[in-house]
């Protein structure tokens, strides 16, 4: 035996080509046309609860917050494309009519 190398048991050592790999991690990946609907959710979002701010009673503000939130969460697992446009369409409306009933206040 030479001195510094160990030989293991059977089955021990590296694994066999075929071996199956663990499952990835990461998540699948999305089109281009879902990574930019995406960002525009996301900045809708931050739209909307940075506009929350200007809310002075401040149980109005996170009833308003958590409407937001609770409507993007509802609408999370949306895949198709227009359905995902419509909502973003919709949720712009509705914050604008929301935005100008905060200006009044």
């Amino acid at each position: 035996m030479i001195p510094g190398i160990r030989l293991l048991p059977l089955g021990l050592g590296r694994g066999y080509a075929t071996t199956q790999r663990p499952a990835s991690r990461l998540k699948p990946t999305i089109s281009l046309d879902h990574f930019l609907q995406r960002s525009r959710a996301l900045s809708l979002y931050r739209t909307i609860w940075r506009g929350t701010r200007r809310i002075s009673d401040p149980r109005t503000r996170a009833e308003s917050r958590k409407y937001a939130r609770d409507e993007f969460e509802r609408h999370r697992h949306v895949q198709d494309i227009s359905h995902i446009r419509y909502l973003l369409s919709t949720g712009k409306t509705e914050w604008e009519s929301m935005e100008r009933y905060i200006g009044g206040m």
